[in-house]
């Protein structure tokens, strides 16, 4: 490229030139991760911190050792589905991870917070930063999956994540609206830009059942997640329902009594994915 600053870590661009296994960073030397899961989306409110709860209770249920990286740094929404009020601890050296009622390791900004609602006024590389450290500082010990709960968008952190983390793979979170549908097309061309495969897509607030009838109605129009596997070749796709008592269990801090069955499907690929370096 004519205009190439040779600065790889402030460009997206998928050059011939570009080396992107430099930029990996190895976790903490008392970490020993098979699998990372990034969960993202082209834009915040579509339900990614919930798919991402969901997915680890399930590797937890079925009998993984399990964490959550919550790279949300100014959105931070982990700790309140899993009702993990307990702050972080940690030295000089390293950051120890929150351990939920079911074992799920996690870290969050709001583990670190005194108040859970305190702001995080940083800039972008400040809080890119501050996820990094998320994996190079935690000691998450044994895992067989670490989820990572991407913020929305394509800037400095998810940038960040896709270049300095060794991603088995990722799931895009979406809902019927058209608008929706658009910008996730964002979040699959930066995956596929930075070489990470798409594991499958899950639709959230996808439909509502009648708890009178047990009719299916799509409130929010049309469901596109077929179209969009099918256009994009990702193998695995789900339906999330709009449930009240989904909602209830996750505001209650009690996600992990939740069922987790319409995310099958992405689970087996996730369990299908690449297993990541050694380090």
């Amino acid at each position: 490229m004519a205009d190439c600053t040779h600065d790889c870590s402030t460009c997206a661009s998928s050059c011939s030139t570009r080396s992107k296994s430099s930029f990996i960073k190895p976790p903490h030397e008392e970490s020993h991760i098979r699998r990372v899961i990034a969960v993202a989306s082209g834009k915040g409110g579509v339900g990614k911190s919930l798919v991402t709860s969901l997915l680890a209770v399930r590797a937890k249920a079925m009998g993984y050792r399990v964490g959550i990286l919550d790279a949300d740094v100014t959105g931070p929404s982990i700790p309140k589905a899993f009702g993990a009020r307990a702050r972080a601890t940690g030295s000089e050296k390293a950051i120890y991870p929150v351990t939920t009622k079911s074992g799920i390791k996690l870290i969050s900004m709001n583990s670190l917070l005194e108040h859970e609602d305190d702001p995080v006024v940083w800039r972008g590389s400040l809080i890119a930063g501050a996820a990094l450290q998320f994996w190079t500082d935690v000691v998450w010990g044994d895992l067989d999956m670490l989820f990572i709960d991407m913020p929305p968008g394509t800037g400095d952190v998810p940038l960040t994540v896709f270049q300095s983390i060794p991603l088995s793979g990722a799931v895009i979170v979406t809902t019927p609206q058209e608008l929706v549908e658009m910008i996730v097309k964002k979040a699959v061309n930066m995956a596929n830009m930075m070489n990470v495969p798409i594991l499958g897509f899950a639709e959230n607030m996808s439909y509502f059942t009648c708890p009178d009838c047990g009719k299916r109605a799509e409130i929010f129009g049309e469901s596109k997640v077929e179209a969009l596997k099918a256009t994009y070749g990702v193998p695995a796709s789900a339906r999330i329902p709009v449930s009240p008592a989904l909602t209830e269990l996750v505001s209650a801090g009690r996600v992990e009594e939740a069922t987790t069955d319409e995310l099958a499907a992405i689970f087996s690929e996730i369990e299908r994915s690449r297993e990541i370096e050694k380090w």
